[in-house]
């Protein structure tokens, strides 16, 4: 079966997914079987279709497996987002076809994406005012201890680090491809640890700059993380050398924890964290009401869970007070753990490593070097952003408000995520192109 094909058959879970889950949220909530399930089911598949069609003459080598892989997250997200609330899941719908169209737009704009190579200063400076923008007064926006979002026209929030995070990793692709054998030539050894030359490790620690500034500013965690995280992959993917990631984690942890106690904002993050069930914490503004809550909510879930609309999301005898605050955006995991249980649960996250390792494949495969480091710092914000909000909501690290890639509620995220499984499939379709023998 040709790759194209695998992809074709891979589309069809997808759609089963949505018609059974709103069959399921419509059961539970009218007791009654609708057509409407079919009719979403329907539309699901005819979207997804299309982009197949659009692949098979566009992209004829690309993986099979990404866009199935990112079919069926949409699908189940789309379907958790309206068990909780039937308008986000509409808007979701729409955003879900905006990130098709820019989806699509990026393959035809870069079909040759080493062009991006030419603007990589442009493009990382656009990057950095874009991560900065939710501190810009007027435009900001503060939610739940963090600021994260812009206010557009017409009452959109916009999430400007879901794209900054694209732009830096196609910086630091096209620097480390044309530095990378000075870092490790040009390497010297202190007191038995290898160190890179200062002169060509500066945008490294520029990165880091940026990363405790956002700390910093924003109060955001996990963008530091993601961000921060991304750098290092990449620069050991670059050079090999295990030194350069230890010294790089070494002055990350020692950032944070300055900052930790140092930054009152900062400090309360990591109070919410270490001390979420105590009292004083629990009823503070901003403090742990819910972290706490995702945690009950998921240990009621247990194994198989409660089933679809089961979890107690808003205050029982009240349709507007939370009782898991944010349950389609930051906490969407707790209300997928409690539903669908643990074993549901482990299961989208197998989805996402399915995704990670396809990734980390198509950098594998790869021939050149910009290529290679480009698909590997994609996957590598990909991964982290989805262990930067399941950490959170588990308290594996402090929570912070990025979003679950395809599933949580969000334009931007879903937007920012298409345009980066574009990419991926780019350098995957240039990767995989078989080679013409020479007559």
């Amino acid at each position: 079966m040709s790759a194209r094909n695998r992809e074709l058959l891979a589309l069809l879970p997808a759609s089963v997914l949505v018609v059974t889950g709103f069959t399921a949220v419509f059961v539970q909530r009218e007791n009654v079987m609708s057509n409407v399930s079919l009719t979403y089911g329907a539309l699901f598949l005819a979207l997804c279709l299309a982009t197949h069609i659009f692949l098979r003459f566009t992209l004829p080598y690309a993986d099979p497996y990404l866009f199935p892989i990112v079919a069926l997250l949409a699908s189940f997200g789309i379907v958790m987002i309206y068990r909780i609330d039937a308008t986000d899941a509409r808007q979701q719908a729409q955003w879900f076809v905006v990130g098709l169209v820019l989806f699509v737009g990026t393959i035809l704009a870069f079909r040759d994406y080493r062009r991006l190579e030419q603007y990589r200063y442009v493009i990382v400076v656009v990057s950095i005012v874009l991560l900065l923008l939710p501190r810009v007064p007027g435009i900001g926006e503060y939610v739940n201890g963090a600021y994260l979002n812009i206010k557009l026209p017409g009452g959109i929030t916009f999430q400007p680090t879901e794209f900054s995070k694209i732009g830096l990793v196609v910086f630091l692709a096209s620097y480390l491809r044309d530095t990378r054998q000075i870092l490790v030539q040009g390497a010297h050894r202190f007191l038995g640890v290898t160190l890179p030359p200062l002169k060509h490790f500066g945008p490294v620690l520029l990165i880091w700059g940026v990363a405790m500034l956002a700390l910093v500013l924003s109060s955001d965690i996990g963008t530091s993380v993601m961000f921060y995280g991304a750098l290092i992959a990449m620069l050991y993917v670059a050079t090999g050398r295990l030194s350069f990631v230890v010294i790089g984690l070494i002055a990350f942890l020692a950032g944070s924890w300055f900052l930790g106690t140092h930054i009152a904002h900062v400090h309360a993050r990591f109070e919410t964290w270490l001390h979420p069930f105590q009292r004083r914490v629990y009823n503070a503004p901003l403090g742990s009401y819910q972290v706490a809550n995702g945690n009950f909510a998921m240990a009621a879930g247990g194994l198989f869970g409660q089933g679809f609309g089961e979890s107690i999301v808003y205050i029982p005898g009240t349709h507007h007070i939370p009782l898991i605050p944010e349950a389609d955006t930051d906490m969407i995991y707790a209300v997928i753990t409690s539903e669908v249980g643990l074993f549901g649960a482990v299961a989208i996250l197998i989805g996402y490593l399915l995704f990670v390792w396809r990734g980390f494949k198509t950098a594998m495969l790869s021939s050149d070097s910009f290529s290679k480091l480009m698909a590997s710092g994609l996957t590598a914000v990909f991964a982290l952003q989805v262990f930067v909000i399941v950490g959170g909501v588990t308290r594996v690290i402090p929570l912070t408000g990025v979003t679950l890639p395809f599933i949580s509620y969000g334009g931007a995220s879903i937007v920012a995520n298409f345009v980066l499984l574009a990419l991926m499939l780019l350098v995957s379709n240039r990767a995989r192109r078989p080679v013409r023998p020479y007559t």
